[in-house]
């Protein structure tokens, strides 16, 4: 089994590092736990300035984050690390700080956990995001995103589901591409709004995105009170999960 302290496992012997930042060594435990293995390596830090150098020598392809740090904030830490990683940065917070997450998530964050989690939830996200590191960060160099009976094809700017074509309007198909193409990653209302009408301003964006994904959701989910592939993440935005085929 891997120690969790830098120095004990040579790089060599893991495929993968992950830094987990909190100043509570229970939770470092349960994510250490929950995500260590023959071919990952779990490194921690408690505060945010030693986070801060661990990662400039450990170079990890992952960071569990936590909003709630003793000496700098969680949105000046992820800001540091985007000057020059662009390993996913997953964020540990609160139930009430749903400010704080989306302004996580607009600095660089790629997705959050809210506490108390469950370590199956945890690793779900983990997996997510690593699939999409894996696909090159974003799925927009490829021409194909498949998803449970979803098939999105972004050249023929075309949706099927369950084999049979599906027709959706011009700002439904840009909210659909706005998140699949970030598939397992929370996009907040800004990001999204930004992203689908061009940067204006104007209007609210909450609203404007719950109307288009309510009719997104009548035409690709089974349940719309249960959605499989757009999820609502409250107060915060909506993330798209990349859901496995099951055989017939």
């Amino acid at each position: 089994m891997p120690s969790t302290e830098p120095a004990s496992a040579p790089a060599s012997a893991t495929s993968l590092t992950v830094l987990v930042i909190d100043d509570e060594p229970q939770i470092r435990r349960i994510v250490r736990t929950a995500l260590q293995g023959p071919t990952t390596r779990v490194v921690e830090a408690k505060d945010g300035g030693s986070a801060l150098d661990l990662a400039a020598t450990e170079r990890p392809q992952l960071v569990v984050l936590d909003l709630g740090l003793p000496d700098m904030s969680g949105v000046a830490v992820c800001a540091a690390l985007r000057e020059w990683t662009r390993a996913p940065i997953l964020v540990l917070s609160a139930r009430h700080s749903d400010a704080e997450k989306v302004a996580l998530l607009d600095a660089g964050a790629d997705d959050y956990v809210t506490k108390p989690f469950s370590t199956t939830e945890l690793q779900a996200r983990v997996r997510a995001l690593l699939r999409r590191t894996a696909r090159g960060e974003t799925a927009d160099a490829d021409t194909r995103i498949e998803s449970g009976d979803l098939v999105i094809d972004l050249v023929a700017r075309t949706l099927t589901v369950r084999g049979e074509y599906v027709h959706v309007t011009r700002t439904e198909w840009e909210v659909l591409r706005a998140l699949a193409t970030q598939g397992g990653r929370t996009l907040t209302h800004q990001q999204l709004f930004r992203q689908v009408w061009s940067g204006r301003t104007y209007g609210d964006a909450q609203q404007y995105l719950r109307v288009q994904v309510a009719h997104l959701r009548r035409k690709i989910e089974a349940d719309v009170v249960r959605p499989r592939y757009i999820v609502t993440e409250p107060g915060v935005g909506y993330r798209f999960n990349i859901v496995e085929r099951t055989s017939p």
